[in-house]
């Protein structure tokens, strides 16, 4: 169950992801997703989800899903 559900998440987080422009969409997306690991994984679901905020609405800054060519 454990590895379905981490799947499912991570299937979704990737299916999401192409459509995120903004850096608050990205911290929204971020932290839904971090949220649903954090679960699936048994651990602190608050905190996964700040952590995947925090995540999604830097990374466009750090180069890691920045637009190319858009």
């Amino acid at each position: 169950m454990l590895k379905s559900s981490f799947f499912i998440a991570l299937v979704g987080a990737t299916a999401l992801s192409g459509c995120m422009a903004t850096d608050g969409e990205r911290a929204l997306g971020g932290a839904a997703a971090g949220a649903v690991i954090a679960d699936a994984t048994d651990q602190n679901m608050v905190a996964g989800a700040a952590l995947g905020a925090l995540a999604g609405s830097y990374c466009d800054d750090a180069g890691l899903c920045s637009r190319r060519g858009y």
